[in-house]
């Protein structure tokens, strides 16, 4: 347990907390994603669902099919974007999240078709929005 403590100020080095500014703008960016989804018929049943596999931002109704979102804000490209972002470990985690979701949900929707999307957002300030349906399929 020592050597773990002492690995902690290594590992909050290699991987620093969100900074205020940065949890901020990830919120803006899911009040957006929200709306606009909201805007084009998805009913929001729960918005940012966690458990110890991960994080799921939005989880809604699209017509009969349940939709996973995962909201990503990019303020550059030069890394492939938002949809690139979007490794297997990551849709593994929301996947795992999906079925710990869907486990406590009730029976009416875990008899849904389920479908994983993404909205990805340039930036905070530019209003374009690109909602993906099946960005991505389920992962063990």
């Amino acid at each position: 347990m020592r050597s773990l403590l002492r690995k902690l100020p290594l590992l909050t080095a290699i991987f620093p907390a969100k900074s205020d500014a940065g949890q901020a703008r990830g919120a803006q960016a899911e009040a957006r994603a929200r709306a606009y989804l909201e805007t084009h018929g998805v009913r929001i049943l729960a918005a940012n669902a966690r458990c110890r596999f991960g994080e799921i931002d939005l989880i809604g109704l699209d017509g009969e099919t349940l939709v996973f979102v995962e909201v990503r804000l990019r303020s550059r490209a030069d890394y492939g974007g938002g949809a690139a972002s979007i490794t297997a470990a990551k849709q593994r985690r929301i996947s795992r999240t999906a079925r710990w979701w869907l486990q406590r949900a009730p029976l009416a929707h875990r008899r849904r078709t389920c479908r994983f999307d993404a909205v990805l957002l340039d930036d905070a300030q530019t209003p374009r929005i690109e909602w993906l349906r099946g960005a991505f399929a389920e992962r063990g």
